[in-house]
C-alpha cells in the first residue's frame, strides 16, 4: 500500500465523491480542499469517529485549524480512571481515528501529512495535527481499506473452528508492519498463559466497586450514542473457555435471559466458545503516548485488513491497563511492548454500535469565523 507507510508524515484514508470520478476518469486532481466545506468536514470525520475506541467512549475532539488542517484531541473527560488509568486505551482509540481520517484524506486526492504531538508541554491533549496537500490519487488497496471502515465490527460472539489461511495472517502481520508495529501470532502453552492472565486482570477488575461503577455509566442503554449496547456485549462462555469481558457487572439485568436459575435469579446467556482461540499481540518498540497513538493506527489497519478477508475480531486488555508501564514487558524483548491482544476468527455478523453525531466532536469555530 503507497503512501502510508510513515506514520509521522505520510497516511492513507475516506472517500470524496466529489473526486472519486475524478481519479477514476484519470483527470486531475480534485482541487476543493478536504476541510473546506461542512460537508468535507462531515464526511471525513465521519470515517474518523467509525475508529473502535476502549467501551465506545470515543474519546476524540477535533478542531478546524482551517481548509486543509485539522487538529485531533483527547477528550480527557472520557478518560476511564479505573479501567484506563494511564490513557493508554484513550491513545490506541484515538490513533485508531487518526488512521480513519488519514484514509479519509487520501480518498480526497491529498495527502495527510501527521505531526504527532505538536505541543506536548502545554497541551498534552493535542495529539496530532492533520494537514492535507495535493497528492496522487489513492491506490487499491487504500481505496480497500476505507470500504471497509463502516463494516468493521468488535464481535464478542462465538467464533468456528475455522483457520486463518497463512496468507490471510501474513497480510495481517504486514498490516501492523506498515505502520512500524509488529503483529505476533500467540498459539499454544503461551496462548494459555495469555488467557490465564486475562481472567486474573478481569477478576480484579470485576471485584472492584469503582470498576463497576465505571461500567455502568459506559453500558447498557439503547438510547444514547455512546458506550457499549446490550446487543453487543455478547454472552458468557459456558465452560469458561474464554475471559470475556463481562460488561453485565454495571447492570446485573443487563444482557441476561430473564427466566429464573434454579435460585430465581436472572442467567445471563451462554454459549460455546472456540475452545482453541487464535490469538495476536500488537506490539511496538517503546511505550508512551506516541506509542499508543502508532498502536491505535496499525491496529486500525489490522482490523480494516481483518474486514477485508471477513475475518472478525475483538480485543483483550484488561492485564496491559492494570500492569504500571515499566512492567507491562521486558525491554529486551525483541518486539518491544505489548499493546493489545487480538482474537481473530470467523463468527456470525453483528450490528453496529452508535457514533456520537459528528458536529458534537468538532470545533467549527475558525470555519465559522472565516465565513462569517
Amino acid at each position: 500500500m503507497t503512501g502510508t507507510g510513515a506514520i509521522p508524515e505520510a497516511g492513507i484514508p475516506g472517500i470524496d465523491p466529489s473526486c472519486t470520478r475524478t481519479f477514476i476518469e484519470g483527470q486531475p486532481a480534485c482541487a476543493e480542499k478536504p476541510f473546506a466545506t461542512r460537508v468535507g468536514v462531515r464526511r471525513l470525520v465521519s470515517a474518523a469517529v467509525a475508529a473502535p475506541s476502549v467501551h465506545n467512549t470515543q474519546p476524540w475532539r477535533f478542531r478546524h485549524v482551517d481548509d486543509t488542517t485539522m487538529d485531533l484531541y483527547a477528550d480527557l473527560d472520557r478518560l476511564l480512571a479505573v479501567t484506563d488509568p494511564m490513557g493508554r486505551g484513550l491513545g490506541i482509540s484515538c490513533g485508531a481515528a487518526l488512521f480513519n481520517l488519514r484514509l479519509a484524506i487520501r480518498m480526497t486526492v491529498h495527502d495527510p501529512q501527521i505531526l504527532l504531538l505538536p505541543d506536548s508541554e502545554e497541551r498534552p491533549d493535542l495529539l496530532a495535527t492533520v494537514r492535507a496537500i495535493p497528492g496522487s490519487p489513492p491506490d487499491q488497496d487504500e481505496r480497500l481499506l476505507h470500504a471497509m471502515i463502516p463494516h468493521r465490527r468488535t464481535n464478542r460472539f462465538p467464533f468456528d473452528d475455522r483457520r486463518l489461511p497463512r496468507d490471510v495472517f501474513a497480510n495481517l502481520v504486514h498490516a501492523a508492519h506498515e505502520e512500524g508495529a509488529s503483529l505476533v501470532l500467540v498459539k499454544g502453552r503461551t496462548a494459555r498463559r495469555v488467557l490465564d492472565l486475562v481472567a486474573m486482570a478481569e477478576d480484579t477488575l470485576a471485584a472492584e466497586e469503582t470498576y463497576r461503577a465505571e461500567l455502568a455509566r459506559w453500558t447498557g442503554s439503547r438510547t444514547r450514542c455512546d458506550g457499549v449496547p446490550e446487543h453487543a456485549f455478547g454472552p458468557r462462555p459456558r465452560h469458561g473457555e474464554l475471559p470475556m469481558r463481562d460488561f453485565t457487572l454495571g447492570d446485573p439485568y443487563a444482557g441476561r435471559d430473564l427466566r429464573s436459575g434454579a435460585a430465581g435469579e436472572p442467567v445471563r446467556e451462554q454459549a460455546d466458545f472456540e475452545p482453541d482461540p487464535q490469538l495476536a499481540a500488537l506490539f511496538t518498540r517503546g511505550d508512551g503516548p506516541r506509542d499508543w497513538l502508532r498502536a491505535g493506527q496499525a491496529l486500525q489497519r489490522v482490523l480494516l485488513t481483518a474486514t477485508a478477508h471477513g475475518v472478525a475480531a475483538s480485543m483483550f486488555s484488561q492485564p496491559l491497563d492494570l500492569r504500571p508501564a515499566p512492567y507491562r514487558s521486558d525491554r529486551e524483548r525483541p518486539f518491544g511492548h505489548v499493546q493489545m491482544l487480538v482474537r481473530f476468527g470467523y463468527g456470525p455478523p453483528v450490528p453496529r454500535v452508535p457514533r456520537r453525531p459528528v458536529f458534537e466532536v468538532v470545533d467549527l469555530r475558525t470555519w465559522e469565523a472565516h465565513r462569517g
